[in-house]
């Protein structure tokens, strides 16, 4: 059964929230969640292909699904678009912080800008959209906040190494929040993908070949592709993971 088939009857007319959702990882968590028949909305700057996704998922599924042309380096922005979802589809239930920019940078052409914008986009809206949704939260009587990371921090790899201290930050930040937000039944847990092979990816990094020297450090020899991650995160945010947070968990094929 693939995470697009298996049913969470209790997704059924929840409202659903998630950022950097119009392509990639993000694109294909709205699409599962879509298909299980929540109010999903989500934000992202890039309008043309987040304009496209929204009008064709809200043609197949039982709600429309709804974009917010959203900088999430600009907080107030967020707060506007978290008021826009709530006020349209009602407390948010399940906030997926999925928005990332996994840019390559040389570790001595790193200024302060670049380190301060690559923070922006990688870990600072991953606690002002929490920070944002919580209220609507609380007052549903609890939620699931499920932050994506990355095993790249743990891989000590040198092209990127402000997008690895932003995702090693996100687990701890993870466990921070859980423990805050624990008692008012809110549940925050943490996905870290191995290599996904999205179009982004394929475009700017990714060859055959070095797709295949991924695939053999992985246990699973088959490429990860975006809706592997579907799954993982229904079943974080769904009642089966009830019991469950401050837990990180790790989707990669079985390199770590």
């Amino acid at each position: 059964m693939s995470a697009m088939s298996a049913q969470f009857p209790e997704f059924r007319d929840r409202t659903v929230l998630i950022s950097g959702g119009g392509s990639g990882i993000g694109a294909a968590l709205v699409e599962g969640f879509a298909r299980q028949g929540a109010k999903v909305s989500f934000l992202d700057i890039a309008e043309a292909e987040s304009r496209a996704l929204a009008e064709r998922l809200s043609e197949e599924n039982a709600h429309p699904v709804s974009f917010y042309h959203t900088d999430l380096r600009d907080i107030d922005a967020i707060r506007r678009a978290v008021d826009a979802v709530v006020a349209t589809s009602g407390p948010i239930r399940v906030l997926v912080n999925n928005a990332a920019w996994d840019d390559r940078h040389e570790f001595d052409d790193v200024t302060e800008d670049y380190w301060d914008n690559n923070q922006a986009v990688n870990l600072r809206h991953v606690f002002f959209t929490s920070q944002a949704a919580a209220p609507s939260m609380r007052a549903a009587g609890g939620g699931a906040i499920i932050n994506m990371s990355s095993i790249a921090f743990k891989l000590n790899m040198g092209v990127f190494p402000a997008y690895a201290a932003a995702k090693a930050a996100v687990v701890g930040l993870t466990k921070s929040m859980a423990g805050r937000l624990g008692p008012e039944n809110i549940r925050v847990n943490c996905i870290l993908p191995g290599m996904v092979v999205t179009e982004r990816q394929m475009k700017l990094w990714l060859t055959e070949e070095s797709i295949a020297r991924s695939v053999q450090e992985q246990c699973l020899k088959t490429p990860l592709k975006p809706d592997a991650i579907v799954g993982p995160a229904l079943f974080l945010a769904s009642d089966c993971a009830a019991g469950m947070t401050a837990q990180s968990l790790i989707v990669d094929g079985g390199v770590l």
